[in-house]
């Protein structure tokens, strides 16, 4: 097994590459580049350096990986025959994914490389855009830019922005998290003569000429709050300090009991929002339960029993295990095999024997969602009507049951009876897919419109209810109805 000597060509041009550096690609006779477009090999070349480059491999991939691994095998067969060496931009350990392989392999025993180190752009940066890195800095590549890993209250360097497609891709990233006009500073060769420094507006990022394989973007940290309210370290903070000392005495003083009514309100109102078909307002009321949900994780906190991470481990753990058929490399045909292995790994993962079929309903949940909930697990084992008329037929049993204890006035039996009702008409929504709460909400919704119509048209003819017949009402509600 030959050796692969790994060299570093720095940052900039010939006078900033250290004196072994220079000597060890004086000698070299089997120099390899993965690109020849860098000033120190400019200057070489009039010194008569012989090399071979990669830069022909970028042309054949749409992929950077792929180009990275190509270079990597023709590294690691030209290594079989006889001792190589191999230059790189700046340092190789830095933003070097080719290297990177090279260090894998060579922990594999599959390959002997030598890093014999270079100048690394850092340094160069730092000096030029007048930086500490003390402060806090990321340092991420323009070609693998997630935003959700990005901290904008530090001073972040995007490298390898190659081209303007790549400085048009770091723009539309960066365009999700910053204002459009945010400043950004275009560093290209940093520390050479031929430096180039431009600090432009966010928009305009792609539209400088001058980006080449030296160009790198400087973004500096967030000054105004305002422009982080959209992530979630902000809003856990704002939650904090509502529940510090310093915060807000109604926010301070809640517990989980005394939420829970506020989170069955804001659910309510986030479906009424949804039924409204209004994204506006469905934007508001998520916020709204969110809220709910962050308080009660902060009073986990704040009570040394658990925190937000905690529920998040929790659910994402969760939502992974019972998705096998995405995460792992089980089969499934339909839906009704998605939810019954949801059920069965559902069971496995609590570690606890089933009781009873009706077990696991949530006691908080309302009257109908509860019937609901009961007659769909009864229904699994075949507690259940085939037809709709024995459903309809029910409903018509129930109601003159009601009417029957009404006439012999038992309250008692009245409500028994009324409940019956109630739950045979469950059961005939879900016998024919319609939600029950959602169908009484959408009919709270239609009442409320049509009952504020007949207000309005009271309103406009200078009248009161006490005013009018119900007749006369009735006539606006049918009004109301012929314009819906």
């Amino acid at each position: 097994m030959n050796k692969i000597t790994v060299l570093g060509l720095g940052a900039g041009d010939l006078d900033q590459l250290p004196l072994g550096i220079y000597k060890i690609l004086q000698k070299t006779e089997n120099l390899f580049l993965r690109t020849k477009d860098h000033p120190v090999i400019q200057e070489l070349e009039a010194e008569g350096l012989t090399y071979q480059s990669y830069d022909a491999v970028y042309e054949k991939h749409d992929q950077f990986e792929e180009v990275y691994q190509e270079i990597v095998n023709s590294l690691v067969t030209e290594s079989k025959e006889k001792p190589i060496t191999y230059a790189v931009p700046g340092h190789p350990l830095v933003a070097e994914k080719t290297v990177q392989l090279l260090i894998e392999l060579s922990n594999q025993g599959k390959v002997e490389i030598d890093i014999k180190g270079g100048q690394s752009f850092l340094d160069a940066m730092f000096t030029s855009l007048k930086i500490d890195p003390i402060e806090g800095f990321q340092f991420v590549d323009a070609t693998d830019l997630e935003q959700e890993y990005i901290t904008f209250r530090q001073h972040l360097i995007i490298c390898q922005v190659y081209d303007q497609m790549t400085a048009s891709h770091a723009k539309l990233k960066l365009m999700e998290q910053l204002p459009d006009d945010y400043e950004v500073t275009i560093v290209t060769a940093a520390g050479s003569e031929s430096e180039q420094i431009r600090t432009v507006p966010l928009f305009e990022l792609d539209r400088d000429t001058s980006i080449n394989n030296l160009t790198s973007v400087y973004v500096p940290p967030v000054k105004h709050e305002a422009d982080l309210y959209h992530q979630f370290e902000t809003l856990r903070s704002v939650i904090a300090t509502l529940r510090g000392p310093e915060g807000c005495p109604w926010d301070q003083k809640q517990t989980h009991e005394s939420l829970k009514k506020y989170l069955l309100e804001e659910a309510y109102e986030l479906l009424e929002a949804i039924d409204e078909e209004d994204d506006d307002h469905i934007i508001e009321e998520l916020g709204d339960v969110l809220l709910q949900v962050m308080l009660h994780a902060q009073i986990g906190e704040d009570e040394g029993y658990f925190s937000i991470q905690d529920v998040i481990k929790g659910l994402v753990s969760k939502l992974i295990y019972r998705h096998p058929h995405v995460f792992s490399d089980v089969n499934v045909v339909d839906e009704d095999e998605v939810l019954k292995n949801w059920q069965e790994l559902k069971q496995a993962e609590k570690g606890e024997a089933v009781t009873t079929i009706l077990s696991g309903i949530p006691k908080e949940l309302s009257g109908l969602l509860k019937a609901e909930k009961l007659q769909s697990k009864a229904a699994k084992v075949g507690f259940d009507w085939k037809e709709l008329p024995p459903v309809v037929d029910k409903i018509k049993e129930e109601l003159a049951e009601v009417l029957a204890a009404i006439e012999q006035k038992e309250q008692s039996k009245i409500e028994s009876e009324l409940g019956d009702l109630l739950f045979s008409i469950v059961n005939l929504a879900r016998f024919i897919d319609v939600n029950p709460e959602q169908a009484i909400l959408k009919t709270n919704m239609k009442f409320t419109k049509r009952f504020q119509f007949i207000e309005t048209k009271l309103n406009e003819i200078n009248k009161t209810f006490s005013d009018v017949s119900l007749e006369e009402m009735d006539e606006f509600w049918n009004e109301a109805k012929e314009l819906e």
